[in-house]
């Protein structure tokens, strides 16, 4: 019961605010405070900057913002990073104001664009402000969700052209997740929308319990409680390592049961004397609980619906595959029934044939018995299908990779992380702060649960003092991604003309953070040139120069490096020479990996476009394609076999009579050859000998005290090179962007799609100039450029100019526009195969293009234009050409390229994307071959995705 004066003070504010009354009279529970504050600042007339925890309610202000430009009768905006947001936000709103006052812009759906009430995808508002729409007259309010997403390297410039370029009219709203740097990203909206207040939420709504899991027994990962943990955390002193910041907040009990699990089993057998080896062999390795006993283990302890991340799609359906073959089962007769209605509801448009290659019934199995996997290699219909009955509480188990972490609302009682490291895509790495912090932000749902729960299955070596502070950080900041592309210059030209599209350039968010990156430098600066003085006078010797000697050294190990690279790449050059001389039925021996030992070879492999890649049976009766990484040295064929005609390695049958027909064909030279070991390059090297001869000529080589005069020196060399580096960046940031805008506009006007800028006239009475009107800043070519959307922007466009793809086909037209649109999730160690003919010819003029771009590029200065990527034109062309999706993924994995049926539906519709602007930009000729190349792709399994 709350007393008189609270009373009052909630009167005072409901007669100061109207509008928020009225909104929040129809909600059906009380704002946070937090989202009063927004909402009180909104109503004041203030931009705001709202940034709370996942699933802490920010989306309520978003949807203050619609409710208030519909009482003022203006438009609002309400902007989403991906489309399955948009359709969520979308449904929404339409529930609280009808179909008729509320629109939605995705790049598949339109539906009544003209509402005063629109959710689109950010990308379609971006290119509304471009185009100059008439549907930004009336525009009131823009809400931007999500808006954390202009960190994203690939998307992420969007959210900073629309701040930007958003009239001085419109109210911003933004709504991110917890970062660390919020009063930064304020102080830029500040000075590019005005008047702007930045709320800020740390409060979890449903309080969050960690724990560890070790062997068979749950342990709270911290001694205190959520909230008195997160009190002591506010007086945690900055500058702590993880560990050290962990070490004093974690449960002592869970350090001593963890130190014991380890000693035991690092003493196992050691008391019975005995050798070490024998001692090793009887020694237990640590094996994680399954996770099937996880998820038994959280049911009996009342802990699911759990979300378990696994950082790989292999692990997420292997563990569904675990658990129902240990013959888990976690719901009844009903929720079957439900789910199974929902499953048919949801993929019945899916065609039948297609069904049994995207594994179909191996996960209605699964859903069924209410679990199930979620990541980017399922089609849309099935991550669709999993989301809605997770969030109904049918599905009770999620295997997952982190891009759950982000995007539609799926929370759940419980997260598991079975490891704290992930691969990048380059490099195993850890899981870092801010991605623990959002991962474990999917625990405990608002409205069901008291608290949430987040554990991490222990594994020998995870130290719980580390675990505690990655747990108890909360380092998460904004970087911009933010840099100018060839189809943002050609736009930002002819809208505001160069010297203002500087301007704008240099308010964005990624030039306000390398302005004030600039003091942090400076000081690193000084601190390196203090260094390299202290060194200096440690290294200064009479007997001569110990710099110069110490920079002889690295001269040394420079070049045997640089003979070592040249040794190797030249090795490479006749490895595939040599797999390239290869014939059908050559006897060869694979000298390392896992397919080592002797094969015959069936196929060369070999194409115009592409290393060779031999499809070879092996002894043991594999048969596959192996490429120039599996040959480190130069293969040559040791006897032939004969292989029969229309062999298929596809049959069993086929492999083994080969295989025994292998062995029996062993030659003497087969095993045990002796490998010729070759003289080192650095031999016989000429430069590398006069180095070393004046490294021993040196008088600093006869030093006594040499090493340690030459280890100063080193220091010094470090630090100097360090302060000379500093001071090139400090020069690169001061004016970065509008450098680099200079020069992509150089590269734009080199090539004809702007016009050069014109020099301001000086009257003869005067000194002052005169400036030019330079319009039409934009030619023809770069108006076609304007409204080409893609990272290749500029080399499509030439492609076009070019006629690169006139006489194509569709299919072919597909197959190679994909090479534009692909991009593989690992560098593969040859190139695929493409088809061959026309789409072949069309690649080929397509590298060149991209070759004379390439060196225009490289004389400006700027970062090349990436390369085509092969591994999708097979899968393109087959699609295209009417194939069954079983046909076009095997087809896709024999060409090179390992495809789940999720990336081949995602590619496709990115190939999709693309093909319709060349429909819209392209010279008749090309364009209808794209708009039936569009038709052909759009199909099946990719129809159901792009209208669902």
């Amino acid at each position: 019961m709350s007393s008189p004066a609270e009373r009052y003070a909630a009167a005072r504010r409901r007669s100061a605010h109207p509008t928020l009354a009225d909104f929040t009279a129809d909600l059906g529970f009380s704002l946070d405070p937090f989202q009063v504050e927004a909402c009180e600042a909104l109503d004041e007339g203030a931009g705001v900057l709202v940034c709370a925890p996942t699933g802490a309610g920010k989306t309520v202000v978003g949807e203050f913002a619609v409710h208030k430009a519909l009482a003022e009768g203006r438009k609002a905006f309400y902007t989403t990073p991906i489309k399955a947001l948009s359709n969520q936000k979308y449904n929404d709103l339409v529930a609280r104001y009808g179909e008729d006052r509320v629109g939605l812009l995705t790049g598949d759906n339109a539906v009544n664009g003209d509402a005063p009430v629109v959710v689109m995808t950010t990308e379609v508002l971006r290119n509304m402000l471009y185009a100059e729409s008439p549907a930004i007259d009336g525009l009131g309010y823009v809400v931007m969700d999500e808006v954390h997403y202009l960190a994203d390297r690939f998307r992420g410039a969007v959210w900073e052209e629309v701040i930007i370029h958003l009239p001085a009219s419109v109210t911003l709203v933004s709504l991110s997740a917890t970062v660390s740097n919020a009063e930064e990203f304020a102080d830029w909206l500040v000075t590019v929308r005005g008047h702007t207040r930045v709320v800020v939420s740390e409060v979890r709504p449903i309080p969050l319990w960690q724990h560890m899991l070790v062997g068979g027994r749950v342990f709270d990962l911290f001694s205190l409680r959520p909230a008195a943990h997160a009190a002591e955390l506010g007086e945690t002193p900055r500058g702590q390592s993880t560990r050290d910041r962990g070490a004093s907040v974690v449960d002592p009990e869970l350090v001593r049961y963890v130190r014991e699990h380890e000693r035991r089993l690092d003493s196992w057998g050691g008391g019975n004397g005995g050798s070490r080896r024998d001692r090793d062999w009887h020694k237990p390795r640590h094996r994680p609980p399954s996770r099937t006993e996880v998820v038994e283990r959280l049911d009996r302890a009342g802990l699911l619906p759990a979300i378990t991340f696994i950082f790989s799609r292999n692990g997420c359906d292997a563990a569904v595959a675990q658990c129902l073959q240990s013959g888990l089962r976690l719901t009844d007769e009903a929720e079957r029934a439900e789910i199974a209605r929902i499953i048919d509801e949801r993929t019945g448009s899916l065609p039948d044939e297609d069904l049994h290659v995207l594994g179909f019934w191996e996960w209605r199995e699964g859903l069924l018995a209410g679990l199930a996997a979620h990541h980017a290699g399922l089609v849309p219909a099935f991550k669709e299908t999993v989301e809605e009955c997770f969030v109904r509480g049918l599905v009770k188990a999620v295997f997952a990779t982190e891009t759950l972490a982000l995007g539609i609302n799926m929370p759940a009682r419980t997260v598991v992380l079975e490891r704290l490291v992930k691969w990048n895509g380059e490099a195993h790495v850890d899981v870092t702060p801010g991605e623990y912090t959002q991962l474990t932000g999917r625990a405990g749902r608002r409205g069901i649960d008291v608290e949430g729960h987040a554990v991490v299955v222990w594994a020998p070596g995870m130290d719980p003092s580390v675990v505690a502070g990655l747990a108890s950080t909360r380092t998460y900041p904004l970087r911009s991604s933010f840099r100018p592309s060839y189809n943002m210059a050609v736009n930002l030209v002819g809208s505001f003309g160069r010297a203002r599209a500087r301007e704008l350039l240099a308010s964005s968010f990624a030039q306000f953070q390398a302005d004030r990156s600039v003091v942090g430098l400076a000081r690193s600066a000084a601190r390196h040139e203090r260094e390299a003085e202290r060194a200096a006078a440690e290294m200064t010797s009479e007997g001569g120069d110990v710099a110069g000697y110490a920079r002889l050294r690295r001269e040394i190990a420079d070049r045997e490096r640089e003979l070592s690279r040249d040794s190797a790449a030249k090795r490479r050059i006749e490895a595939a020479d040599a797999l390239a001389a290869l014939r059908p039925g050559d006897v060869i021996r694979v000298p390392s990996g896992r397919r080592q030992g002797l094969a015959v070879v069936l196929d060369p492999g070999i194409t115009d476009l592409a290393d060779p890649r031999p499809l070879v049976l092996t002894e043991d009766k594999w048969a596959g394609r192996l490429g120039s990484v599996d040959f480190p040295t130069p293969v040559a064929a040791l006897a032939r076999v004969r292989v029969p005609k229309n062999f298929n390695h596809r049959s069993p049958h086929a492999r083994r009579d080969l295989a025994s027909t292998l062995r029996a064909a062993r030659v003497e030279n087969d095993l045990g050859a002796r490998r010729v070991k070759q003289r080192s390059a650095a031999a016989d090297d000429p430069v590398l000998a006069d180095l070393r001869r004046a490294l021993r000529h040196h008088p600093v080589h006869a030093l006594p005290d040499r090493e340690d005069r030459v280890r100063a020196a080193e220091r010094y060399l470090r630090a100097v090179a360090e302060a000379e580096a500093t001071h090139r960046r400090m020069a690169e940031r001061t004016g970065s962007l509008t450098r680099q805008f200079d020069r992509t506009c150089d590269v734009l006007e080199e090539l004809g799609y702007l016009v050069p800028e014109a020099a301001p006239l000086v009257p003869a009475d005067t000194d002052e100039p005169v400036p030019v009107d330079d319009v039409p800043r934009v030619t023809g070519e770069g108006r076609r450029l304007a409204r080409i959307w893609s990272d290749g922007d500029l080399l499509i466009a030439e492609c076009l100019r070019a006629g690169a793809w006139r006489g194509l086909g569709p299919a072919e037209l597909a197959a190679a526009v994909s090479t534009l649109v692909f991009e593989a999730r690992r560098e593969l160690p040859g190139q695929p195969a493409v088809p061959g003919g026309a789409v072949a010819a069309a690649i080929a003029e397509m590298r060149r293009i991209r070759a004379r771009l390439q060196d225009v590029e490289l004389d400006r200065g700027l970062p090349a234009t990436r390369d085509l990527d092969l591994g999708f034109a097979w899968a393109a062309y087959r699609w295209a050409d009417g194939q069954s999706l079983d046909r076009v993924l095997a087809g896709a994995e024999q060409a090179g390229t390992e495809l789940s049926g999720g990336d081949f539906v995602r590619w496709a519709r990115q190939l999709i994307d693309v093909l319709d602007q060349l429909a819209k930009v392209a010279d008749e000729s090309v364009a209808g071959v794209a708009r039936a190349a569009v038709g052909r792709v759009r199909r099946g399994v990719v129809a159901v995705a792009v209208s669902g």
